[in-house]
């Protein structure tokens, strides 16, 4: 009876504030494993709650005192707190939905942010030009509040990536440091169309890499141009650039995307092969040749069924 007689002098108290007292917008990220009286505090000094410890025995008497959900909540200050509280034992978070794909660069991640009322794209691209984000905005489904802001959207991205690409690095024991496994990775994912050829390609610029040969990987180059661009010309592989294997030794500067697990795990361990050329079948897949010579006739094998093709 006590418990209830308090709960309802708080709710009173709580009414008398909300109904005198406009509210705006107030966005509160509840992280997990928060107790109920940690939630009630952090409500209270974002203004969400008028009084801690009334807004913890609501919470009681609701008997979802256990069964707080976290993540990100737009209320309103002093905030009507049976709302409130219904609202974070439901989980009814106020998210949207980002999917980040493998092999994206930066500024499309950014504009993706921006479309999803996440960050300001411009923001988010200078941000991640300060923090080095290129190739570390590990690639997979998030929530976002609308509002968030470049700099916590892409620590929450970075973060999965020191977590997942962190660990497989560890547990891999690979002779090349994390960031050049990270620049062959991202050059891996915009190369595969076919997930089973990651490693062979992978194997490829390792065995390039090994005899001092150019990279000449076509990737590289459409980031230097900055965008994706098919069927690159003679002029293309002559744009000046750091990052343009065609003109460079070794590998580019930094990642030219942010590659999946699946082309990390493929530097890590690329496949044994000999093999020191790949030419596009015109499946989706690519030919694999360990001469000069075998790629010639590897190429000329395409073009004629391209032809071919194109003839029917």
């Amino acid at each position: 009876m006590r418990r209830l007689q308090a709960a309802a002098l708080a709710a009173a108290i709580a009414a008398a504030a909300w109904l005198l007292v406009p509210g705006r917008g107030v966005v509160v990220e509840i992280p997990p494993g928060l107790s109920a009286r940690q939630t009630s505090q952090l409500l209270a000094e974002r203004g969400v709650v008028v009084w801690a410890p009334a807004f913890r025995l609501i919470l009681r008497a609701a008997g979802v005192e256990k069964r707080l959900q976290p993540g990100f909540y737009r209320f309103r200050r002093h905030d009507w707190p049976f709302t409130v509280a219904r609202r974070l034992a439901l989980g009814q978070t106020d998210e949207v939905k980002v999917v980040i794909p493998e092999g994206w660069r930066v500024s499309q991640v950014a504009e993706r942010l921006a479309a999803a009322g996440v960050a300001d794209a411009a923001q988010f691209e200078a941000l991640a030009a300060q923090r080095n984000w290129e190739g570390r905005l590990f690639p997979a489904t998030y929530r976002f509040p609308p509002g968030l802001g470049a700099e916590r959207a892409g620590a929450r991205m970075v973060q999965e990536f020191d977590l997942v690409v962190g660990g497989a690095y560890s547990a891999a024991r690979a002779p090349r440091s994390l960031p050049e496994i990270l620049i062959l990775a991202s050059i891996v994912e915009r190369e595969a169309e076919k997930p089973e050829e990651r490693p062979m390609i992978a194997a490829v610029y390792r065995n390039r890499l090994l005899r001092r040969m150019p990279l000449q990987a076509d990737p590289t180059v459409q980031y230097a141009l900055g965008y994706w661009k098919k069927n690159l010309s003679r002029a293309d592989l002559k744009f000046p650039s750091p990052y343009n294997t065609y003109l460079h030794y070794g590998l580019p500067p930094g990642p030219i995307c942010s590659p999946g697990l699946d082309s990390i795990r493929a530097a890590l361990s690329p496949a044994r092969t000999d093999a020191l050329y790949f030419v596009a079948d015109g499946t989706g897949g690519h030919v694999f040749s360990r001469t000069n010579e075998e790629q010639n006739r590897a190429r000329a094998a395409t073009r004629a069924r391209r032809t071919s093709a194109r003839a029917q």
